[in-house]
């Protein structure tokens, strides 16, 4: 047999790993991996947070070096010992967080990088051309003389594609690349994963959306607890069957039934503005409820939430809680009437990353732990833990820093704060965002539980699935106005919503 055909002569995958084991001090992050990915194709790599997807996408990049396995690109033996070995390979990664200087150029952050210019001199002009023809090779126009600060998010996403294909990138490597993008740049990302398909490009792609791996993959590849579960395509797979791999465990159904006598109003917003983010807003939500608020990134969703919870001041209209009028000028205001707001930025917003889980929960019910002026931590410590144990909480301990939790058992942490400060009214702003299908039907069975004791949730969503799955009443909101309501849930579309989302009539 030739080196590096398979047995029945075709050639090689453009990338093979085989039996890649990685442990670090008390984790077994991969056990024996396989995996294959051809060119020209969408290989999507799902699992739920801690099953081994970013340990794996480190080992391909050079950040980490495997304890065992193999790795061949074009059936050549490659040791991949860094970063710049990744590179050299034609290995580009694109990350959540993007490696871009914001005071530099376009241009400049391109071709920031060693042996990119000849004897020293930076040939401007050469560069100029080579950033317009990679940009024009994946359908974009970016001004290269852009300072990259002044660029959206999906802009700087672009640059970052950019530079991996200056670097001949053979195979990309893109992790949750539409988290922060809003409806229209999604579907710029996506011609633009299509386009590069078409070139021959190889593409891994991880996301916990599962409406554009359906839209994208060719295959997909699931890991749980550090093993490799299966690899299917993506014709052969439903919503519920790919749930089923990722969480080892069957899924009756996506969303949790609920069943909750819901009572009288008790926030009800009237009239409400704020300049041309929020105007002339209205709308109630009763006991035990969730109501749905949704409609496209810009609609004033996230705006009304923070008029609400008195993070901004409203120009005009009125707020009743429980029958009574209230006008919070500051957060404290609005804490102290029972509303909470779950960030839709928990990570910036909901928490301090550098603290304990134990003091972040603290931090809004300090005056509960506190006597002659003393925090007392085993008070904090034990509430704390009450709801570790309520919310099921995965923390190693109360002392463990915010920052390390997943996004699913940081949203709880979050939550528990909330609840120790007896919070009736419970604002979730993209209570899913970022969070694995597993962890979702967690926060899923919180929220259910928190109507069930009689709170009233307001849960803002740009996912239309989730809207559709866990409200019991639909709000949407166009160009910072009340749009619509469906009261129908049950009978309600994605279409529908989407025709009000947009302006029209549902």
């Amino acid at each position: 047999m030739v080196q590096g055909a398979t047995a029945a002569g075709s050639p090689p995958p453009l990338l093979r790993m085989r039996g890649i084991d990685k442990s670090f001090p008390g984790v077994h992050a991969l056990r024996t991996i396989d995996l294959d990915l051809k060119r020209g194709e969408v290989l999507a790599l799902l699992g739920e947070n801690g099953a081994g997807k970013s340990t794996l996408i480190k080992t391909l990049g050079g950040a980490h070096q495997p304890d065992a396995g193999k790795i061949t690109i074009d059936g050549q033996p490659l040791v991949i010992r860094n970063p710049h070995d990744a590179q050299q390979a034609g290995i580009g990664i694109i990350y959540q967080e993007f490696n871009l200087v914001p005071a530099m150029t376009v241009r400049e952050n391109l071709f920031l990088r060693p042996g990119s210019h000849r004897l020293g001199f930076i040939r401007a002009a050469e560069e100029r051309q080579q950033a317009e023809q990679v940009f024009n090779r994946i359908g974009v126009q970016i001004d290269p003389d852009a300072l990259c600060r002044n660029l959206s998010v999906a802009q700087q996403q672009v640059v970052e594609i950019a530079k991996a294909l200056l670097l001949d990138a053979r195979i990309l490597l893109m992790d949750e690349p539409s988290a922060t993008l809003t409806l229209k740049e999604v579907n710029k990302l996506f011609a633009i994963v299509h386009e590069l398909r078409s070139q021959g490009i190889g593409i891994i792609y991880i996301s916990h959306r599962l409406d554009e791996i359906f839209e994208l993959a060719d295959r997909v590849m699931v890991l749980r607890d550090g093993e490799h579960v299966g690899t299917e395509p993506i014709d052969q797979l439903t919503r519920d069957s790919m749930i089923e791999m990722m969480v080892g465990r069957t899924l009756s159904k996506e969303f949790p039934t609920r069943s909750v006598e819901i009572g009288e109003d008790r926030l009800i917003v009237k009239n409400l503005a704020r300049g041309t983010a929020v105007r002339d807003v209205s709308f109630s939500v009763r006991r035990g409820e969730v109501l749905g608020l949704t409609g496209l990134v810009g609609a004033g969703r996230t705006e009304t939430a923070r008029l609400i919870f008195g993070a901004d001041r409203k120009d005009s209209g009125t707020i009743q809680l429980d029958g009574n009028s209230i006008n919070p000028q500051h957060p404290r205001q609005a804490i102290a009437s029972g509303i909470c707001l779950l960030t839709e930025d928990r990570k910036n917003q909901g928490l301090v990353l550098g603290q304990s889980v134990r003091e972040n929960f603290g931090l809004p019910n300090l005056e509960r732990f506190t006597r002659v002026g003393l925090l007392q931590q085993n008070k904090e410590r034990s509430s704390f833990l009450g709801y570790v144990q309520s919310l099921q909480i995965k923390v190693t301990g109360s002392e463990q820093l915010a920052a390390t939790l997943s996004g699913g058992n940081q949203q709880k942490v979050v939550l528990a704060k909330w609840l120790e400060r007896n919070a009736e009214i419970i604002i979730f702003d993209e209570p899913t965002r970022g969070i694995d299908v597993g962890a979702k039907y967690e926060i899923y069975l919180l929220i259910n539980k928190l109507a069930a004791e009689g709170k009233s949730i307001l849960m803002i969503s740009s996912e239309l699935p989730e809207i559709l799955g866990m409200s019991d009443r639909i709000v949407v909101m166009h160009d910072g106005r009340v749009s619509g309501e469906i009261e129908d849930v049950a009978a309600a579309t994605q279409q529908q919503i989407m025709r009000l989302a947009i302006g029209g009539a549902a």
